[in-house]
């Protein structure tokens, strides 16, 4: 597991059971995840919908899924696209993944998903979760070279909203709404919707929410620390309160306030316990 991807976990443990009731309680439908099928747009209240102002061209992605079939990016130039970034072992990306799979299934001719896995379990194990899951779409690993395509996945799940003219129109950070992504799936494959568009710069509205899983801890160089001894780390700063009076964990403590200068010399210690270990 390297440090980048280790991160991810520091605060894993956090807010899941809120997340699980929040994502639960935000579903209105037919108890797929979805509205009944149809062209009938949704009829929940009102909805803005928001695209970027100048969308940027979609990079040249070409790559193999994980049975070794080919990806191109290129080739779905006229569907909507979903990049979505996730882990097996991130919760918020578990709990978003039956969406993912309704919608996909229900706009099977207007749009493609496509899931980039930042694990570094073996390709089998991601094979296994994707088929025990029902995933239908293709997924592919994460490399350095996805990574420079898509730059700024600071959390997990991110994803890149792609439209017809291969144009990247949005980014979120952090579990979808199920009604939001399929409104929006909608609009920008010409589909009515109840919903107000807006048109926005890149730099609004991108900030952590929905549980998104932090890809780094400021302070903490989890590169320095052995792959060996990483998992331990994170169970013992996502454990342990910090005394500031935040009434946080460490981990949760150095993402909201980096400034703290309680936590830092407190998680550095925790770091030099685990590392110091024979």
């Amino acid at each position: 597991m390297t440090g980048r991807r280790a991160g991810l976990l520091l605060i894993a443990l956090f807010g899941v059971a809120l997340l699980w009731s929040a994502a639960r309680y935000s579903r209105q439908t037919d108890g797929t995840g979805f509205p009944a099928a149809g062209n009938a747009p949704l009829r929940s209240g009102p909805l803005t919908l928001q695209f970027f102002r100048t969308p940027k061209a979609a990079p040249v992605l070409a790559t193999k899924d994980l049975d070794g079939r080919d990806v191109v990016l290129a080739s779905l130039r006229g569907k909507v696209v979903l990049i979505n970034f996730w882990a097996t072992w991130c919760p918020p990306c578990q709990a978003e993944i039956p969406d993912l799979v309704a919608l996909q299934d229900k706009y099977r001719d207007q749009l493609q998903i496509i899931g980039v896995s930042e694990d570094d379990a073996p390709v089998e194990t991601v094979k296994r979760f994707a088929a025990e899951h029902r995933v239908n779409y293709p997924i592919v690993m994460a490399s350095p070279e996805i990574e420079k395509l898509f730059p700024g996945v600071g959390a997990l799940p991110t994803t890149f909203v792609i439209d017809r003219e291969s144009r990247i129109v949005q980014r979120h950070v952090g579990i979808l709404v199920p009604r939001r992504t399929e409104e929006e799936t909608r609009a920008l494959a010409g589909l009515p919707v109840e919903a107000a568009i807006e048109e926005i710069d890149q730099t609004q509205g991108l900030k952590l929410d929905g549980g998104a899983q932090v890809l780094s801890i400021p302070g903490i160089d989890l590169e320095a620390v052995p792959a060996s001894r990483r998992t331990e780390l994170i169970e013992k700063l996502n454990t342990q309160a910090c005394t500031c009076g935040c009434e946080l964990t460490l981990a949760r403590c150095r993402v909201d306030d980096p400034t703290c200068d309680i936590s830092l010399p407190l998680a550095r210690q925790i770091v030099q316990q685990v590392v110091g270990q024979p």
